[in-house]
């Protein structure tokens, strides 16, 4: 039994030595991928080979900062801003000291001065001081941020007072051109009354002609009946200076008819065209 148990614990032994040494062959075989990459990108310029070779040291050993960040730099000074932002991020997550930290939150900064991102690079700055306080480039990298942050500010502000500016300027526009389009509405119905009001009038010139006319001449029968009585106004018998005595033929009858129907039938076109010109046509859009 004890020799079993000597047996396992040498075993157990065997094994962590041999992970011991994966891990050790691992992280020196990153390095040398991290020591390619800075070769091709310093003596080259070939960054496609040195973003190749800082993966590959990734991958080799995640947990190590330096590949991470040097990667980082190199996303950076290609102006791949958002891809050297997330490396930054992941090398301050990994980086064992401070030192590593102050550089990846430092340089964290800088690419958020790149694009404009003034607040973030202020809350990078900040960062990177905790880690490293007596670093005065990155006091003055700060202070430049929040210079630009308080301008970019004050621009934000002075652009949503223009903006509301405009905006008041437009409305005062368009209270103006509803109000004269309602003026001018006002003044076309006015007209549209006005022309209806002539048309009344001359419409009723027309019936009072034609009431005129019929009057003119008359109802047989009641001409015949005031001839025969002796009645009427002395106006009525003015207006009828020269009427017929006895009974009318048959073609005169025949004539006074049709005469009277004609007269009938124009009043009675008249009456419909006055109730069609009375009914107002609707010009005005629903919104």
């Amino acid at each position: 039994m004890k020799n079993l148990l000597i047996i396992v614990l040498c075993f157990q032994f065997g094994i962590s030595f041999s992970q011991e040494e994966d891990r050790i062959e691992a992280i020196a075989e990153a390095d040398r991928f991290v020591a390619t990459g800075n070769e091709v990108l310093v003596k080259d310029g070939n960054f496609p080979k040195a973003e190749g070779e800082y993966r590959k040291a990734i991958s080799k050993n995640p947990v190590d900062a330096t590949a991470k960040y040097n990667l980082a730099n190199a996303y950076y000074n290609t102006e791949k801003y958002d891809e050297a932002h997330q490396r930054y991020t992941e090398a301050v997550k990994t980086a064992t000291s401070k030192v590593e930290k102050h550089k990846a939150f430092h340089n964290q900064g800088n690419t958020y001065m790149e694009q404009k991102k003034y607040k973030e690079a202020v809350a990078a700055y900040k960062n990177a001081l905790r880690n490293n306080p007596k670093d005065d480039e990155t006091r003055y990298n700060l202070a430049l941020a929040k210079q630009l942050l308080e301008k970019q500010q004050n621009e934000d502000k002075g652009g949503d007072k223009d903006n509301k500016d405009q905006n008041k300027e437009d409305n005062k526009d368009k209270e103006n051109k509803d109000k004269k389009e309602g003026e001018n509405k006002e003044d076309k119905k006015e007209g549209e009354d006005d022309k209806d009001k002539k048309g009344d009038k001359g419409d009723d010139k027309e019936d009072q002609k034609g009431d005129d006319k019929k009057d003119e001449k008359g109802d047989p029968k009641d001409e015949g009946k005031d001839k025969k009585e002796g009645e009427g106004k002395p106006e009525e018998q003015q207006k009828q200076p020269q009427q017929a005595q006895g009974q009318l033929s048959p073609q005169q009858v025949k004539s006074l008819l049709e005469a009277m129907n004609n007269e009938e039938r124009k009043v009675q076109d008249k009456i419909n065209a006055k109730k069609a010109k009375g009914t107002k046509t609707k010009t005005e859009k629903d919104w």
